[in-house]
């Protein structure tokens, strides 16, 4: 079996702005996992554990997606929720393409034996998953800058394939498809 999603990659720029939010993160009391900037995304669709001999067909059907390239912009840091939060998480904003985008992945997918999802999309970047809470956290996250992250141009979408480990999850890209 191997654990899959789609997802947005996001570009060094955007990951090195990223990495100094996590850094000001690492300052608060509480316990956080930090995400490896090298693996800092957008989550179209996780797929969970499916077996190889469906990668070629999920390529297949996401070779079907048909958009356009698109701007996003990566805003700040903020805690999510914002009184007991489970993730401090950057929003990402753009006028409504990647929320487009992931209905019709969710669309081509479905027919491969996929659930539809049952919450609406909401694109973000995970910074940091909250372990062991304290209202630090919170404040450190306010306490990273205010202006966006970056804004760049999303090209293409690509099936990832994530392996966990004790030391964080390594992912591989199994494909790439070009918007």
């Amino acid at each position: 079996m191997v654990r899959t999603f789609v997802a947005i990659d996001l570009p060094e720029e955007i990951r090195e702005k990223a990495r100094e939010s996590q850094e000001i993160l690492r300052r608060s009391e509480g316990r956080l996992a930090i995400v490896d900037p090298a693996n800092l995304h957008i989550t179209m669709k996780f797929l969970g554990e499916v077996s190889p001999a469906l990668i070629e067909p999920i390529v297949e059907a996401l070779r079907a997606v048909r958009a356009d390239s698109f701007e996003m912009t990566v805003e700040h840091a903020v805690c999510n929720p914002s009184r007991r939060p489970r993730v401090i998480w950057c929003d990402v904003a753009d006028a409504g393409e990647s929320a487009a985008l992931a209905r019709q992945v969710d669309d081509l997918l479905t027919p491969l034996g996929f659930s539809r999802e049952s919450r609406p999309f909401r694109p973000h970047v995970t910074l940091a998953r909250v372990k062991e809470f304290h209202p630090s956290q919170c404040f450190q996250a306010a306490s990273t800058p205010r202006e966006p992250l970056g804004t760049c141009r999303v090209e293409s979408i690509k099936l990832k394939k994530s392996t966990l480990t004790p030391r964080g999850s390594i992912y591989e890209d199994l494909a790439e498809v070009a918007l």
